[in-house]
C-alpha cells in the first residue's frame, strides 16, 4: 500500500444536515461550533465555539457531523450489496414511507400503520430509526453481526407531551415562535413532573411539520388552499428549493469551432437540470457526444455539488449558491433516464426518479420551456443555427461560427448566474434567485427549510454514479476487454475463489473519459485503489478512440494480440486525424474531442487520506467540477 494512505475511512453516503441550534465540527480548526444564524449571503453562517464562545462568519462548507452516523457495514461499493438485500431493502422503506414526516412521532399513527402492514409497533421504530440515521434505502439494508440498534427514542409520555403542546399551542392561530413552544414544553413538562425533550428535538418535530399544515393550522386556510391547491401547468407538491428538479437534453443550437484552427465541428449536446420551486438551473453537462446515462448521472452528481470551483475554472464572476440533494428527479421516458444502474444510484442517495406520465399537464414540461428561453438566447451569437429553416433563412451557420467548446461554456455560466437567475421569471413574479433565498431563508410570510443537505463525501457520491465491470484477478493483474491493468493492490487477491470455488470476480470502476486507469474495489479493506496499465507505455485514452483502435485493425485484417499494437494503432490514427484536421469537419471534431479529454486533469486522492499525509494521481475531471466533456459508450 502507498506510504501515507489510512484505510480506516470507507466510502460515507451519509449527509451532512444544517440547522440552527445543532453542533457542527469546523473543518478549519477541529474544534465544535453551534450554528447560530443563517446569513443569506454566499452560503455564509453565524456559529459560535462551544468552549470559548466566540462567535464568528463562516462558510458552511467547513462544516461537518460532530456524530458520524454511517453505518461501517455499509462503506462498501453499491454493486456489492446484493440485489436481495437491496429489493428487502426498498420494501421496508414503502413501509415506512408514509410516516417519514410527522406522523413518526406520533405513537398512535405509528400503531395504527404497523397494524395495517402487519409488522409490529417496534420493527416499524426500528426500521424508520435507521432509515433515518443515514437519510436514505442504504440505512435500511440488513444489518451485519455486531451492530448495535443506535440510539433510544423519546419514551411514551415524552412523546405525548411534546405533540399535545404542538397541537394545542404552537398550531394555533395566535402563531407563538419556536422558541416560545420550547419554552412551553419545557413549562408543561416541569409541571407534570416529566424531564423535558432537549431543545434540538423539540426543534425538529416543530420543523418536520408540513408547510401545509402550518399554515392551515395557524389560522391561514385561504393561503394554504391557494398554495397547494394542484392547479394546470403547475407541477404538484413542489414546496421548497429542491423538492422537484427535471432534467433534459437538447443539442444546441450553435456550432462551435475546434481550438486549433477555428474551424466549425458542429453543434455540441446540453444537459440541464432545474429546480421546479425557484426555477433556478441545478447544474448541466455539456459534451460534443450524444446524450447518454452517463450524461445523466453527471449532470445529477454537478447538481448535488458546490459550483465556486466551476466558476473559478471558467474565470465566470458572479454566486451560484445552488447545491444539494434533491428529493425528487422528473425526467421524460428515454431510454437514458430508465437505465438500471443510474435507478440503484439515485435510490442510495434517497433520491426518487419519477417518469412524467402521460397526459398530466399539471407536470407541465418546465424544463422545455428553459431550454427554450435558452435556445433563444443562444440565437444572438455567432454561428447560430436557429430552431427552423424559417428563421436560419440565408444564414452560413458554418462559415459564421467562431466560439470553441470552452468558451461556450463561459458564456453558458455566465448567461445561468448573472442573467437568467437574476431576471424576473414570469410565472414567479420575481427572479429566481430570490424565490430560492426565499424558500431557503423564508420571511414574515414563509417558513424557509433551510440549507439543503450536502453530500458527506464527495468522492463517494461520484463512485456512485461511474459505470463499473466485475472481473477476476490472475497473476498479471486483470484484463478488461483485452486491456491489462496491473497494481501491488490487486496482489492480495490473485485466484480468489468464491465459497463454490469459482474464481471470485471483483468491482471495477471506470472513467470512460480515460481508460488508462481503473478504480479497484477493494472488498476487505473497503475502498478504491487506482490501478493503471500494465503496459506503462501505452498512453492514455477514452473508450470512444479504443472502440476506434479495434476497428481499425479489424479493417487492416489484424487481430488485437498485443499492446504494442494499440499503442502503433493509436499513433497512427491520431496522426491522420492530425494531418486531415484542416481538410474535414468530422476529423476536427474528432481531434478536439480528444484534446479534450486529454486537457483537463485535476488532482484527487488515490484514497481518502488522512490529515497528515496526501498521495495523489491525476485523473480527468469526470468529477465534473471543470470537464467540458466527458465520452460514454458501452464495450462489448
Amino acid at each position: 500500500m502507498n506510504k501515507g494512505f489510512s484505510v480506516e475511512r470507507g466510502l460515507q453516503r451519509g449527509r451532512i444536515r444544517l440547522q440552527t441550534g445543532f453542533l457542527y465540527i469546523n473543518r478549519e480548526d477541529g474544534e465544535q461550533y453551534q450554528l447560530i444564524e443563517y446569513l443569506d449571503e454566499d452560503s455564509q453562517v453565524l456559529i459560535r465555539n462551544i468552549h470559548t464562545q466566540q462567535s464568528k462568519i463562516a462558510s458552511i462548507h467547513q462544516l461537518d457531523n460532530v456524530v458520524v452516523n454511517e453505518r461501517e457495514d455499509l462503506s462498501i461499493d453499491l454493486s456489492e450489496i446484493g440485489d436481495e438485500y437491496w429489493n428487502k431493502a426498498l420494501k421496508k422503506y414503502e413501509a415506512i414511507k408514509p410516516l417519514l414526516n410527522e406522523e413518526q412521532y406520533d405513537p398512535t399513527s405509528v400503531e395504527a400503520h404497523a397494524e395495517k402492514i402487519g409488522v409490529s409497533k417496534r420493527t416499524l421504530y426500528r426500521w424508520i430509526q435507521a432509515y433515518n440515521s443515514i437519510g436514505s434505502v442504504a440505512g435500511l439494508v440488513d444489518r451485519k453481526r455486531g451492530w448495535s440498534e443506535g440510539n433510544s427514542r423519546l419514551n411514551k409520555e415524552q412523546n405525548e407531551l411534546v405533540n399535545q403542546v404542538i397541537n394545542d399551542f404552537y398550531l394555533h392561530k395566535q402563531r407563538p415562535s419556536i422558541e416560545q413552544t420550547i419554552r412551553e414544553v419545557q413549562r408543561v413538562a416541569n409541571l407534570k413532573g416529566i424531564e423535558s425533550p432537549s431543545r434540538r428535538t423539540i426543534r425538529k418535530r416543530i420543523l418536520s411539520i408540513s408547510e401545509e399544515e402550518r399554515l392551515r393550522k395557524r389560522g391561514q386556510k385561504e393561503k394554504a388552499k391557494n398554495k397547494f391547491t394542484p392547479k394546470p401547468n403547475h407541477f404538484p407538491n413542489v414546496d421548497f428549493p429542491l423538492s422537484v428538479i427535471q432534467i433534459d437534453h437538447t443539442p444546441v443550437d450553435l456550432i462551435i469551432v475546434d481550438n486549433k484552427y477555428r474551424k466549425p465541428i458542429g453543434r455540441p449536446y446540453l444537459t440541464l437540470a432545474m429546480d421546479i420551486y425557484s426555477r433556478m438551473i441545478t447544474g448541466y453537462y455539456l459534451s460534443l457526444d450524444e446524450p447518454s446515462v452517463t450524461s445523466v448521472a453527471m449532470c445529477i452528481a454537478r447538481s448535488i455539488l458546490p459550483k465556486e470551483r466551476l466558476l473559478l475554472d471558467h474565470n465566470v464572476k458572479g454566486e451560484w449558491n445552488v447545491f444539494g440533494y434533491p428529493n425528487k428527479i422528473h425526467v421524460d421516458n428515454g431510454a437514458d433516464f430508465r437505465s438500471l444502474d443510474l435507478s440503484k444510484s439515485c435510490e442510495a442517495h434517497n433520491i426518487a426518479l419519477e417518469f412524467r406520465p402521460v397526459g398530466r399537464p399539471e407536470f407541465g414540461g418546465h424544463i422545455e420551456r428553459v431550454i427554450g428561453t435558452f435556445m433563444k438566447e443562444v440565437h444572438g451569437l455567432s454561428g447560430t443555427t436557429f430552431s427552423n429553416i424559417k428563421q436560419k433563412d440565408n444564414y452560413n451557420s458554418e462559415s459564421e461560427a467562431v466560439m470553441t467548446l470552452d468558451e461556450f461554456e463561459a458564456w453558458l455560466l455566465n448567461y445561468i448566474v448573472n442573467v437568467y437567475h437574476k431576471r424576473t421569471h414570469s410565472a414567479l413574479g420575481v427572479s429566481p434567485v430570490q424565490k430560492w433565498r426565499l424558500g431557503i431563508f423564508g420571511d414574515k410570510d414563509h417558513v424557509g427549510c433551510g440549507y439543503p443537505q450536502l453530500p458527506k463525501d464527495e468522492q463517494t457520491l461520484l463512485l456512485d454514479f461511474l459505470p463499473s465491470k466485475k472481473r477476476t484477478i490472475q497473476h498479471n493483474g486483470v484484463t478488461i476487454d483485452g486491456l491489462r491493468y496491473y497494481d501491488v493492490a490487486l496482489n492480495m487477491h490473485i485466484n480468489d475463489s468464491d465459497e463454490k470455488g469459482k474464481s471470485k470476480e471483483f468491482l471495477f470502476r471506470y472513467d470512460p473519459r480515460n481508460i488508462g486507469r481503473i478504480w479497484f474495489y477493494d472488498p476487505k479493506l473497503k475502498r478504491y485503489f487506482p490501478i493503471p496499465f500494465a503496459d506503462q507505455s501505452l498512453p492514455d485514452m477514452s473508450i470512444w478512440e479504443y472502440k476506434q483502435v479495434r476497428q481499425f485493425l479489424k479493417n487492416k485484417d489484424e487481430k488485437l494480440i498485443h499492446s504494442q499494437q494499440i499503442h502503433d494503432a493509436l499513433t497512427e490514427m491520431r496522426e491522420r486525424v492530425e494531418r486531415s484536421a484542416q481538410l474535414t469537419k468530422k476529423a476536427r471534431r474528432q481531434a478536439q474531442r480528444q484534446k479534450v479529454h486529454a486537457k483537463s486533469e485535476v488532482v484527487i486522492p488515490t484514497a481518502i487520506p488522512d490529515s497528515n499525509a496526501i498521495e495523489t494521481v491525476k485523473v480527468p475531471t469526470s468529477h465534473l467540477l471543470s470537464d467540458s466533456e466527458f465520452t460514454f459508450g458501452e464495450i462489448e
